[in-house]
């Protein structure tokens, strides 16, 4: 199924449309403020593995995020965090940006690491924040790459649906996406470090991080 969403006012009705299928063990294809993504409810163990399955990795061995959809989830889902981190994330969320933070039990065993780590997004797209606010508690996350070599990310909501309408359940149409991922930035050591430059550093003035 092919579902337009408008990020200015995502239709309710449609959200919960979404927000149902995710609660079913479903798999859905939507936007982000940078590329498009694809995710499920991080408790349904089935919908984890399939996702690991269409990205063609071990769900042991693949580095999955997860949305949430503000800041207060933070003390639930991760251990701790210093008053450093916090205010760079609180800085630069909303926003293009993963945070690596040690996981609390909470977190699913299957979405940790051999670290016990995790990748938290906050993107700035009311779309997917609407869809998580309805469900209640994160989605998995992880960006949807093309199948051509040239161009990593798919970007035309039209044509990821030609790709992936038999592999899953829902694609959301909120038009072009990005096609440069979020920066990834490390939390869990002494000094925040950024283990991969994506989007987001030219418009946020984030300091006291180091370049791995």
């Amino acid at each position: 199924m092919l579902l337009k969403l408008y990020e200015e006012n995502p239709d309710p009705r449609l959200v919960r449309i979404l927000t149902e299928t995710l609660e079913k063990g479903g798999v859905i294809i939507y936007p982000t403020d940078t590329v498009y993504g694809i995710g499920c409810d991080i408790y349904n163990h089935k919908a984890v593995e399939k996702i690991a399955q269409i990205k063609g990795v071990k769900s042991d061995k693949a580095n999955f995020s997860f949305i949430v959809s503000d800041l207060s989830s933070l003390s639930e889902y991760t251990k701790w965090v210093n008053n450093e981190t916090f205010r760079i994330m609180k800085k630069a969320l909303p926003g293009p940006f993963t945070f690596i933070l040690h996981a609390s039990s909470s977190v699913p065993k299957i979405l940790k690491n051999k670290k016990k780590t995790v990748g938290l997004r906050i993107p700035s797209n009311r779309i997917i924040l609407e869809i998580v606010k309805e469900l209640g508690h994160p989605i998995l996350t992880t960006s949807l790459l093309d199948s051509d070599e040239i161009i990593e990310y798919s970007t035309d909501p039209e044509l990821i649906y030609e790709d992936y309408k038999n592999k899953v359940d829902i694609v959301i149409d909120g038009g072009f996406g990005g096609n440069i991922p979020s920066t990834i930035i490390d939390c869990t050591g002494e000094r925040p470090v950024i283990v991969r430059e994506g989007a987001g550093l030219e418009e946020f003035d984030l300091p006291g991080i180091s370049f791995n």
